[in-house]
């Protein structure tokens, strides 16, 4: 105790931070880095694998197909939105309209931030060949062999400048933001273990390809961002922050891949909602956590998350991103060029950065000149100037959900869900023969136990908000959750969002609840690394230890809680003990 009271607090992070790595996976991107660092490394959670089939398949399964009463539904929340910024519908044109019209001049490329130089940052397209170097003996014993015996995985390009000393053959594997840049003429599968909050099991798919492709892709960053070598892992702790959507299962796998993949000493697990509120130095608030495909809701009070409040919502910043694309192309001001967001990943990072850039909410009509590429099979990146309208509907979709029409994901099988290690769970008494699940919803015929997966909300960002928060009791409390809210996450830093989102609580707030304040706080930090920064404070003041898993004791065992036993209840692993010692 009289160490914590003299103690600089520069000095704890430099002692305590330096052998803790903290992981936040989510869907789009994982947030990795020593406690120790101001900012993690921001890295697209996908894997680009060398493919003999099909070239750039991704996600077999997805449904991107908006059907007729979705189509119908969406011009109607168009039109509602429309009505509120006070700018023409859909149907109407906006010439002559009497609305304020902002006009944002500037340049975007479409994938690199606005430049200040006036040369255009030439786009290339990611290298997938890595060069071999081969000794003279070995190229003279492979041409005895003869040409059939050449390799037909990955076929070898001779380098001309030098034949005899290197040749160029496919990468096996592309991590991150250069997979995303692979040209779609390549023989590569782009894949994404995490979609929609969860592990993006599927037939085509499989757990055990899922947990690899996680393992491949954290393990590439150990080694490359934070130059942790395999040697060096054992002396290293992981804090593992995991977004509210994990199920038990998910939680599980995930330990197992850090502390039986990657190899770390020992692992703690927090979720996402209570690390927020230590990123921002508070005890007690609504965390909304908008990220890139979910959004989620949960009220945290004394440190103490309450699962009651726990609302998760099934769009995010991706979807503002295809209804920014959506809007261009009715209005006809996208050019005519193929923009295909699910076969080339690079147009999703263009559509981010845009609406990044520009989207605003805002009354009045907002357009903006910027100049957007088209990225075609094998061709350089050309420019095409344009004018962006409507730029302040988009994020409006947050509060009516129809606007986005989120992508269709199919369901993991049944036994996905279906926890035998749990013993919490009377699994010799399911019914594990055929029949489906008898026309009710997929996830409504679980029986109801630990492993069921957490429903999602079809409602907006508001009502959320407020049904959350009414969920958590006394009227005192629900007084500071309505005083005390905060928005997260990459869309979180959104212009005119946190206006929006206090008048629209405030307003689907029920007259008979005496409430009449709704305040959003602003972040201390960035907000899309706010639960990163409280994942590593909660590692670096947690000195009794006592919540963190060993690695032996993990792989021989499962969980455990201060003893021998074996803790059971995994889906409330946030429950497990917290001391921290206050100076």
């Amino acid at each position: 105790m009289d160490y914590l009271k003299s103690v600089a607090p520069t000095q704890i992070l430099s002692e305590r931070g330096s052998n803790l790595v903290v992981i936040n996976p989510g869907s789009a991107n994982v947030r990795i880095g020593l406690a120790m660092d101001e900012k993690p490394f921001n890295v697209p959670n996908c894997i680009a694998r060398y493919h003999t089939g099909k070239p750039n398949v991704v996600d077999q399964m997805l449904n991107t197909q908006v059907t007729t009463n979705q189509h119908v539904d969406r011009e109607r929340a168009y039109n509602t939105a429309a009505s509120l910024l006070k700018i023409p519908y859909l149907d109407e044109s906006s010439s002559g309209s009497a609305s304020r019209k902002f006009m944002q001049m500037g340049r975007i490329d479409g994938y690199n931030k606005p430049s200040t130089t006036k040369k255009d940052t030439v786009f290339t397209w990611t290298d997938v060949y890595e060069d071999v170097q081969i000794s003279p003996v070995a190229s003279e014993t492979s041409a005895d062999k003869g040409e059939a015996s050449a390799t037909k995985a990955a076929p070898d390009v001779i380098d001309s400048k030098d034949a005899s000393e290197s040749k160029r053959k496919y990468k096996k594997t592309i991590f991150g933001e250069e997979a995303m840049k692979i040209s779609p003429k390549e023989p590569y599968c782009i894949r994404h273990p995490i979609r929609r909050g969860h592990f993006n099991v599927s037939p085509h798919y499989s757990a055990q390809q899922v947990c690899e492709d996680l393992t491949a892709i954290l393990d590439w960053v150990l080694l490359e961002k934070l130059h942790i070598s395999h040697s060096e892992r054992f002396s290293f702790h992981a804090v593992l922050v995991v977004p509210e959507t994990f199920d038990s299962r998910e939680i599980k796998e995930m330990l197992t891949v850090v502390l039986g993949g990657l190899r770390f000493n020992s692992a703690v697990v927090h979720q996402e909602g209570l690390s927020a509120v230590f990123g921002n130095g508070l005890s007690t608030a609504c965390i909304v956590n908008i990220g890139a495909q979910t959004s989620t809701v949960v009220c945290i009070e004394d440190g103490v998350s309450l699962p009651n409040t726990e609302k998760i919502l099934p769009f995010g910043g991706e979807d503002i991103c295809r209804c920014l694309l959506w809007i261009q192309r009715h209005y006809q001001k996208w050019p005519q060029i193929r923009t295909d967001v699910l076969a080339k990943p690079i147009d999703l990072l263009m559509l981010n950065q845009l609406k990044e850039s520009y989207c605003d909410i805002r009354e009045g009509e907002v357009e903006a000149g910027a100049t957007v590429h088209s990225y075609e099979d094998g061709m350089p990146a050309m420019p095409h100037k344009t004018t962006l309208t409507s730029l302040n509907v988009p994020p409006m979709g947050l509060f009516y959900p129809n606007l986005l029409v989120p992508e269709v994901f199919p369901q993991p099988p049944r036994e996905w869900f279906q926890d035998y290690e749990n013993m919490l769970e009377d699994t010799w008494n399911m019914d594990f023969g055929g029949g489906g699940n008898m026309g009710l919803p997929m996830w409504d015929s679980f029986a109801v136990s630990p492993s069921k997966p957490k429903k999602e909300e079809k409602i907006g960002l508001a009502e959320a908000i407020t049904s959350s928060i009414l969920s958590a009791g006394r009227i005192d409390l629900r007084r500071k959750l309505f005083s005390s809210i905060q928005l997260i996450g990459g869309v979180g830093s959104t212009k005119g969002l946190v206006p929006a989102v206090e008048e629209r609580v405030l307003r689907a707030i029920p007259p008979t609840e005496a409430i009449k304040t709704v305040e959003v706080l602003p972040s201390r930090t960035d907000p899309a690394f706010v639960t990163w920064k409280g994942g590593a404070i909660l590692g670096i003041l947690d000195f009794g230890r006592e919540a963190w898993i060993e690695r032996q004791e993990w792989m021989e065992n499962g969980i455990h809680k201060g003893s021998t036993k074996k803790y059971k209840d995994s889906f409330y692993i946030e429950g497990q003990a917290m001391y921290f010692i206050n100076p």
